[in-house]
Parts: structure tokens; sequence; C-alpha cells
């Protein structure tokens, strides 16, 4: 019964999974079909345009069906079949990992240092806001109130501003540790090390993560916190309501994540007692959310209830239509993302039934963007999107997991 449940939750996920996406590639092929099958002024526009991406992800969707059809039924030529098994099952040792870990975050470092010397308020507009509110806290709060209570962040940019006299050297920290803690997500996650290094390149060549690294403005903290809230679930599981709480007050978009961490602990491989008690600790969380936000007023998001949480589907449906501008620069997302999604599904099903997590996580963050559109004045920025590109490398990471059956 417990495996035929399993069996329906991995259906579901994944069905889920694939109608998001399918909308948002819909929209990637065709920019404009949403968008005027929604207006109502007569606008003339031909809603099957093509997109700048749409032959790409046509032509490698539809390559990547052939290939994995061929895989599966065992009809590749031999070489490529062993090839492909070869890597699945291949691992390096601890120490060879240690090497290529240590040798990609001091590349990485070498490539960006130079960018927290950059004069941030030149490349964005936002940056003369935040400083002002930064360097009033936590004293005053008459500035701006949804910035005011982000008080992780504000912190940890205070920190820079009074250790290193600027304000992008911690959030480059911050960016580093992503980087790590990716690795070291993926390697416990998939109980493979070659895994953690995969999912760190796909990261490190993204181009949204490398935009957004050094950024004061748009730092990392928020997605660094959550990421370690799920981590922790598995190795001290009474550390991750804290992190997550860290995450929320360095910004509250992880808010509507807590559907995600729960599903997450629910597939988790650990005791069922500590499953309640997770289960428990976030219900605390959410009483002291609704408390905060009714009796206390605290504003955890400024003009975030500006519509008074009047769903606005237009708004909704628009959102859908975001990776045409916000992501066209991150290509291996964008062409990959599809056949990623259909691969987690074949790895649950072939005996790593954890492989929901991620599939559930990549398909919950980006439904959540057109749910926050269409309940609040809430806009896509594309720096929101590093949270996605976090979990899409893990994903590809997670292809390579050590299975039931091969273990």
């Amino acid at each position: 019964m417990q495996k035929l449940d399993s069996g329906i939750v991995t259906y579901a996920v994944f069905a889920f999974a694939l109608i998001i996406i399918l909308i948002n590639l819909v929209s990637l092929v065709f920019p404009s079909l949403i968008v005027t099958l929604l207006d109502d002024s007569g606008f003339g526009g031909n809603p099957f345009e093509l997109g700048t991406w749409a032959i790409h992800v046509i032509v490698t969707n539809i390559a990547f069906l052939i290939f994995g059809i061929l895989y599966f039924s065992k009809k590749l030529p031999g070489f490529i079949q062993n090839s492909i098994n070869f890597i699945k099952n291949y691992e390096v040792s601890r120490n060879v990992a240690t090497i290529v870990v240590i040798g990609i975050v001091f590349g990485y470092i070498g490539f960006a240092m130079a960018e927290p010397d950059i004069e941030e308020s030149t490349i964005f507009g936002d940056y003369e806001r935040v400083k002002l509110v930064v360097e009033k806290w936590p004293f005053v709060n008459d500035v701006n109130t949804g910035l005011y209570n982000l008080h992780v962040k504000n912190f940890l940019l205070k920190s820079s501003q009074f250790l290193f006299n600027n304000f992008r050297v911690i959030p480059f920290i911050e960016s580093i540790s992503l980087l790590i803690l990716t690795y070291f997500f993926t390697a416990e996650f998939t109980k493979k090390r070659l895994a953690g290094i995969v999912s760190m390149i796909i990261l490190l060549q993204s181009y949204t993560f490398r935009t957004f690294d050094t950024i004061a403005s748009y730092e990392n903290s928020w997605i660094l916190f959550y990421l370690l809230s799920l981590f922790l679930i598995t190795k001290k599981w009474q550390l991750s309501p804290i992190s997550y709480i860290a995450s929320v007050f360095s910004k509250p978009l992880t808010v509507p994540y807590l559907p995600l961490t729960l599903f997450f602990t629910y597939r988790s491989e650990i005791p069922r007692r500590k499953k309640i008690y997770i289960l428990i600790s976030y219900v605390i969380i959410v009483i002291l959310g609704i408390i905060g936000l009714l009796i206390l007023g605290i504003d955890f998001g400024g003009n975030i209830a500006e519509r008074g949480l009047n769903f606005d589907h237009i708004d909704f449906l628009r959102a859908f239509t975001a990776w045409s501008f916000q992501l066209r620069f991150d290509g291996l997302f964008l062409l990959f993302i599809l056949p990623l999604i259909v691969a987690l599904f074949f790895t649950s099903r072939s005996g790593f039934p954890q492989a929901d997590s991620v599939l559930f996580l990549i398909a919950g963050i980006i439904v959540v963007m057109p749910l926050l559109v269409g309940l609040t004045s809430f806009n896509i920025h594309p720096y929101r999107y590093v949270s996605l590109i976090v979990f899409f490398a893990i994903g590809v990471g997670t292809l390579l997991s050590k299975s039931i059956k091969s273990a």
C-alpha cells in the first residue's frame, strides 16, 4: 500500500510540474499568446509570433524526446548506452571531490572578486534606497517599512559596511556560501559527490546567478538560508525552522515556500517521529507569523498586500510570460527544464523517490511567482529567479543519484 501511495504521489507531482512548465514554455515559444488572448482593447498582434528562443526550445526538446525514447527502450548504440550508464554510476573519491570543489570555489572567487569594488548605484537604482534603510537600521523606522523589517538582510549588509566599508562584500560571501551549500546539499541528498560537483557547475554557469552574486540590493541571503533550512531537516532538524525564519527576514518571498518545505520533509528518509516534530515546529512558525501580521502589525513586505489579496486571474496568467524576458540569458535552463522534469520523473520511478522533492520544489517555485502577482502588487524581477536556478542545478545533479535499485 505504501509503495502504491508513493507511486500516486510521484505521478501527481509530475503532472503538476508538467502542466506548470508547459504553460511557461508555450509563453516562451509564443510570447504574445497569453497577452493577446487576455487583452480587451482589440490589440491586433499576432499571438503565434515565435519568440527568440522558440526554435531552440522546440528542436532541443524534440531531440531529447527522441533520445530518451531510444535510451529507455535500449535502442541506442551499445557504446552510447554503456557510456551513459557509466556516467550515472561513476563516483569520485572524497579527496578528488575536495580538490575539485576547492578549485571551483577559488576559480569563482578569482573571477568575481573585483565586482564588489564597482559602485552599485551606477548599475541598480534601488541601491540608494536600500543603503538609506540599512544605514538607519535598527533605530529608525521612518524610511521604508517593508525594507526596514528585513532584519537579517539589513544586519548582514550593515555588518558588511562596518567590517569592510563596502556593502557588497558579505553579499559576495553569501553567494560563495550558496555555491558551496549547493554542493553539500546535492551530495547529501543524492549520496553522490559527483552529483554535487555537477550542481555547482550548473549553478555557476547561470547568467542570473552571476549577475546578482555581489549585488547588495538583491543579495542572496534569502535563498541561502532557505536551502540551509532544507539541508538541516535531515542533519539537525531543530535548526531548520530557525534558518527558515532567517530566510523570511531576509526576503519574505520564502513565506509561500512553506508547502515546499513540508513536502520535502514528507519525502525525506527520516523517522516519522522527526517528521511530526518538524511539522509542529513549522505550524508554530505559521501561528507566530499570523500573530505578527494581525496583532503586532509587522509588515514583512511593504506593499505586498496593497491589493487586499484579491485574486486577479489576468495578472496571474500574464505572469507566465515572464521567462521570455526575465530569463532570456539563461539558455541552459530554458532549453533543458522540460527534459529535466521528465528525467526526474523517471529517476523517481527507477528507485529514487526523493527526486519528487526536487521536482515539486522546481514546480512550486515556478508557480509561486504568478500566484503572488495575482494576489498582490508583487512584481517579478530576474533576481527572484535565483532560487529556481539553484533547484534546477540540484535537479540536474539528482539525475546522478544513487538509486535504491542500484544500491
